[in-house]
């Protein structure tokens, strides 16, 4: 087993960000119509709780005001974390947010931020799909759905976003080759937090990791919807996570534990964080006060 003893410190290595160092992480906030002010605090917790990220952040000027002077240096990090759903970023910002991740930058769409954007084309092909903001199935793209074992796209007319009440839901994973999930649990409780249904957009190269059945006795669809997902945008990797609507849900160590995997993954295509022994079963959620 010796001779495998530098492959293995040279996978840590690279895991940890270029060259040893910790994953450079940027959280971007400033807008949201969900409290971005109570949850940026708990995803910078969370990156820096795991030993494996740097995190800082960039908070946008407040809704109206003058965009132009918002252009955070994405080419300094490695990945970026995305809680805003708000204002059109200037031009140049979005130049640069699609040259960082096309030329291999990583991406996180936290929960509303696949409200975000819905007429920016470059954003909707990275993120796969999202809901609200006007969007429709005739107008945006297929709604994703799993059934049957396999991902089916729905083009059924539709208003694409929806949730009920917050509850706890099972969650299931589906990509079990896929680095966030390996050595989870096949199904597991999350805590009460909105499960989105009916998003929809240019659903193209979307891998499903995982699933939560809608339940119709809560307004839902019947169907089994995309709860994390992963993409690729040129060179550069995207993890798409519904979860996480407000801090309670955030506590759940299903959530926990996949956003730390999920943005690892996104900045290196590698996940080294080992499974947490309190991640939930079946029976009951496991929450981190």
């Amino acid at each position: 087993m010796r001779p495998l003893l530098p492959l293995l410190l040279s996978c840590t290595l690279l895991a940890a960000g270029p060259a040893g160092r910790p994953i450079r992480a940027l959280i971007i906030d400033g807008q949201n119509n969900h409290a971005w002010q109570e949850t940026t605090p708990v995803l910078k917790s969370i990156l820096g709780a795991s030993g494996r990220f740097t995190v800082d952040v960039a908070t946008s000027p407040p809704h109206g005001a003058d965009m132009s002077k918002f252009q955070p240096k994405f080419a300094d990090y490695d990945v970026v974390v995305s809680n805003y759903n708000g204002d059109a970023w200037s031009t140049q910002a979005k130049v640069d947010f699609v040259s960082f991740v096309r030329n291999g930058g990583g991406y996180v769409s936290y929960h509303a931020a696949d409200n975000a954007f819905p007429d920016w084309k470059e954003y909707q092909e990275m993120i796969g799909v999202g809901g609200w903001g006007e969007r429709t199935t005739q107008k945006s793209g297929p709604a994703i759905r799993y059934r049957n074992g396999r991902i089916a796209l729905d083009l059924t007319p539709a208003r694409c976003g929806s949730h009920g009440s917050r509850l706890p839901f099972l969650i299931t994973m589906r990509d079990l080759s896929s680095p966030i999930a390996t050595g989870l649990p096949t199904v597991w409780m999350h805590a009460p937090d909105e499960l989105y249904d009916t998003l929809c957009g240019p659903a193209q190269n979307v891998g499903v990791v995982a699933t939560a059945h809608s339940d119709p006795a809560n307004k839902g669809t019947g169907e089994d919807e995309p709860m994390l997902m992963t993409l690729r945008y040129g060179k550069g990797r995207i993890f798409h996570t519904t979860l996480g609507h407000d801090v309670a849900a955030m506590q759940c160590v299903g959530f926990i534990a996949t956003l730390q995997r999920g943005v690892e993954w996104a900045a290196t295509g590698l996940v080294t964080q080992s499974v947490p022994a309190d991640f939930p079963g079946a029976d009951k959620p496991s929450v981190r006060k």
